[in-house]
């Protein structure tokens, strides 16, 4: 299977393409190079075959970003109570996937396909921040990470041959690391802001130049557990499922991580399902 074909299948860059110009080259590209192995009516059933394929041949991060969605924050958890946040920008670091409810975690995703390098330099980063990490990998690194991580805090996981998320080890609280530069470079200048605001109720009167300066120095006067508390009032805010109820029920399991972080409305809903319906056409 063409592996650069398919990670670009499930983009936002096709979704966007799919939902917003009603057309997507890259699906168009998947249905003529397999469309003799499958016979598909319209282009969810294609999507949704293609996808079952990936997962057998192909499991990429986005396969495992997915599946994270649908079996942890959809399935044991609920969008009123539980956000989930991707590419967040922790330290050199990018958290793959984070859940929060009343606690946060951060998952690292090391697929089959990936190497184990830049592990413990991400985990680093991410105890800057946050007080729970899980490793989400394969069964193909399951044991170097168990060898690894056995003894630590750090939480593991697999994704299993039938696609269900298993927690080998649970991830335990450590706070020990948490890092004043890094929650704040972490966070948006509104949210610096509304930390500041609520605990001294000013913020400094400076020039601009000096301001994010200013601003860090009351931030790491302030104690750290009380930042913790209000940076995951605030992550849990960053992302609004504008209609809860069309997004569970109509948005396909396939999409569902694609269309959650790109935080549709009921227009662009509409529009991605109307292409999703339309027919394959029959070769004469």
């Amino acid at each position: 299977m063409n592996h650069l074909l398919i990670n670009r299948l499930f983009s936002q860059n096709t979704l966007k393409d799919m939902a917003i110009n009603q057309r997507s080259t890259t699906l168009t590209k998947c249905i003529n190079r397999y469309k003799g192995n499958f016979e598909w009516r319209n282009n969810q059933e294609a999507l949704s075959s293609l996808y079952k394929f990936s997962g057998k041949e192909y499991r990429n991060e986005y396969f495992y970003k997915n599946t994270l969605l649908n079996k942890l924050l959809i399935g044991r958890h609920s969008l009123n109570t539980t956000t989930a946040l991707t590419e967040l920008g922790i330290g050199n670091s990018k958290a793959d996937f984070v859940l929060i409810n009343g606690k946060a975690v951060v998952y690292e995703i090391k697929t089959e396909l990936d190497n184990l390098d830049r592990l413990d330099n991400q985990i680093n980063d991410y105890y800057k921040a946050f007080d729970h990490v899980s490793v989400v990998t394969s069964k193909k690194h399951l044991d170097k990470v168990l060898e690894k991580y056995e003894n630590t805090t750090i939480g593991i996981c697999v994704l299993t041959e039938r696609e269900t998320i298993s927690t080998v080890k649970e991830a335990v609280e450590n706070k020990e690391s948490l890092d004043y530069s890094t929650m704040f470079k972490m966070l948006r200048k509104k949210e610096f802001e509304e930390i500041l605001l609520g605990y001294y109720k000013a913020l400094p009167m400076t020039n601009q130049f000096i301001y994010y300066k200013e601003c860090f120095k009351l931030f790491e006067k302030m104690p750290i557990e009380d930042i913790y508390k209000q940076i995951l009032i605030l992550l849990k805010k960053r992302v609004k499922i504008s209609n809860q109820e069309k997004f569970l029920n109509e948005i396909p399991y396939e999409l569902k991580s694609l269309v959650y972080f790109s935080e549709y409305d009921d227009f662009e809903y509409d529009s991605l399902l109307r292409f999703l319906d339309y027919s394959i056409p029959k070769e004469e």
